[in-house]
């Protein structure tokens, strides 16, 4: 094989593996897909979002059923709102809660969608009114602190 056809096969290798990257890298970020979803949005209140972030996964049962689409705050409540735009073929109750949760102990965070029991189903525009908020590992490790030290259970001297 002649130098020029080395030279060829090397630089179609360097751009596989560019291509590898970009697609690595935009499955990390969560932008896969590129398209317009086709699905129904509804939105949530919530008193802290934490880490929250648009794009963050949407999950029931561990089986992500949607995006998060826009994070924004009512200017009268003063509460994160969260619009979520949900695959087309999967229908919660009305009455369904949703909770911010994390990935592992310091992961990611999403939202959980847990079904309620009503025979209504969710419809585009709706809100889901049973949220629970972001649990801030630093809120809990210095609530953790603050009682330790109120006990007086501190380190003998």
């Amino acid at each position: 094989m002649n130098k020029k056809g080395i030279e060829v096969m090397v630089g179609c290798f360097v751009l596989l593996g560019l291509a590898g990257l970009l697609f690595l890298s935009l499955k990390a970020a969560n932008l896969a897909s590129f398209g317009e979803r086709k699905g129904y949005t509804v939105t949530a209140k919530f008193d802290n979002i934490g880490g929250l972030k648009p794009r963050a996964p949407v999950r029931s049962a561990g089986v992500t059923v949607g995006r998060v689409k826009t994070i924004g705050l009512d200017p009268t409540t003063f509460q994160g709102v969260v619009t979520m735009e949900m695959d087309p073929g999967v229908k919660f109750p009305r009455d369904s809660s949703a909770k911010i949760l994390t990935s592992g102990l310091l992961g990611d965070q999403f939202i959980g969608i847990e079904p309620g029991a009503e025979d209504k189903v969710l419809a585009a525009g709706d809100v889901i009114s049973s949220t629970q908020s972001a649990v801030i590992l630093e809120n809990l490790i210095g609530q953790f602190l603050f009682n330790k030290a109120a006990d007086g259970s501190g380190p003998a001297k």
